[in-house]
């Protein structure tokens, strides 16, 4: 059995993390993480795919997320520890997974990384990528490396300020619309010129995806969050529903504020609001879009450096990673390991490169946490823990699949890249310890 070749997370001879997170803070984690870039940039791609009513795709999006939030829940306080679905995923098929997942969490920052440097940053000043993708990364890396507590407290404020920004887009949509400039007909079309209606929905919804899938970051904080059977499922799924509201509003408000075509064609779509009502100083509003970024990076660069330090202490990246700092109990080798890879793919992939090897990535780790919630229903877990009825995982696995042949063919071969180097990542150390046990047993039959 695979989880035969992993350490058992009650080992105390192991470094632990601080449980630190309350529920409202694990809350605004998942949120800020949720809101993050997305919205922010994807509005007109989702136009583009679907039509005017951009509403549509985004609650679908919402729909097909909660079924593998479901899934996330139980194992989140099944197993309440850093590592995330790489321990899910390691504990019922292997390694793999867990290498496919910190991919994912590694090239999800790398792609904030050039948003941040993107458009909204030139609004007020105009400086290299390289430079930015420097400064921005090493930044975050410190602010992780002090703490998650102090982490998700400047993720609380940078929600809040997400938050407000996406509520400005809802209020100057409803002006428009009671000043008679918006068109509330675009509200209810829904398909383009090259796709029907389900085809629409179903294109629009594959894009729409990325705003929701911040969830899954979370459950690498389970280990740092108190009594984490009771708060994570409060936590994940007010959090979404939250999220789900606001988009939800803002696709009503983008679509029938400004005509499809402008939506579909440009980079900062929800600046295209601010423009057409007028009122709001565009400048403002790039402010907080660039907050979006930032925040949504932090928190991917929190998980990314848990999962790789819960990896580690299972015997999967080098035993180096579980290094902590001693007053701060973060994991700063793990921080590193996972900043410098990030910083690399920011220097070399545009946004919507990295995005869609994310998607893709992602609906390959959501296809293993799915599987793994009915596998692992055979062990018992930490007592008490949340569970889902066994359909909603089914149904989750059918909406992975069903989104990922919406992937284009070119995507496939850039994610294939990637997946091999996983599954190489993941042979290694399986082939280092089976030689290990070998020389123990060699060891042992001589003496």
């Amino acid at each position: 059995m695979p989880h035969a070749e992993t350490n058992t997370s009650n080992d105390a001879s192991q470094p632990r993390l601080r449980r630190v997170l309350s529920t409202r803070l694990l809350y605004f984690f998942i949120l800020g993480d949720v809101l993050g870039a997305g919205v922010y940039v994807l509005v007109g791609q989702v136009a583009t795919a679907s039509g005017g009513a951009v509403w549509v795709p985004l609650l679908t999006a919402l729909l097909l997320a909660l079924l593998t939030a479901a899934s996330y829940a139980e194992l989140a306080t099944k197993y309440p520890r850093a590592g995330g679905a790489s321990h899910y995923a390691t504990l019922a098929f292997g390694p793999a997974a867990g290498f496919c997942m910190l991919a994912a969490g590694i090239v999800s920052t790398a792609a904030l990384t050039r948003g941040f440097a993107g458009d909204y940053l030139s609004a007020f000043v105009t400086l290299p990528v390289a430079l930015v993708a420097v400064v921005f990364l090493v930044v975050l890396a410190l602010v992780n490396a002090r703490g998650v507590k102090e982490s998700t407290r400047a993720n609380v404020v940078a929600t809040l300020i997400e938050l407000g920004g996406l509520a400005v887009v809802v209020v100057l949509g409803a002006w428009l619309l009671l000043r008679g400039d918006g068109d509330p007909g675009r509200l209810t079309r829904l398909g383009t010129p090259e796709k029907g209606a389900a085809a629409a929905v179903l294109g629009g919804s594959v894009l729409a995806y990325y705003s929701f899938v911040g969830f899954e970051t979370s459950v690498n904080v389970a280990e740092e969050t108190r009594d984490p059977r009771r708060a994570y499922p409060r936590a994940l799924f007010g959090a979404l529903a939250t999220a789900g509201t606001v988009y939800v509003l803002v696709g009503i408000a983008a679509s029938a504020a400004v005509p499809t075509e402008v939506l579909a064609r440009s980079s900062g779509p929800l600046l295209e609001v601010v423009h057409a009502a007028g009122g709001v100083p565009p400048r403002l509003f790039s402010a907080i879009a660039l907050v979006a970024v930032a925040n949504g990076a932090l928190l991917t660069g929190i998980m990314a450096s848990r999962l790789a330090y819960g990896m580690a202490r299972d015997g999967l990246p080098p035993a180096a990673l579980t290094r902590l700092l001693p007053r701060r109990r973060t994991p700063w080798a793990a921080i590193a390991a996972t900043t410098v890879p990030a910083l690399s793919l920011a220097l070399t992939g545009s946004v919507a490169t990295l995005a869609s090897t994310l998607v893709l990535l992602l609906l390959v780790v959501f296809l293993f946490v799915n599987t793994a919630v009915l596998v692992l229903r055979r062990e018992e877990g930490t007592p008490g823990h949340f569970r889902v009825p066994s359909v909603l995982p089914v149904l989750g696995l059918v909406s992975c699949v069903l989104l990922a042949t919406q992937v284009e063919a070119e995507v496939w071969l850039r994610t294939a890249v990637v997946l091999g180097v996983a599954a190489v990542l993941a042979v290694v150390p399986a082939v280092r310890r089976r030689r290990a046990d070998r020389a123990n047993r060699d060891g042992q039959d001589g003496g």
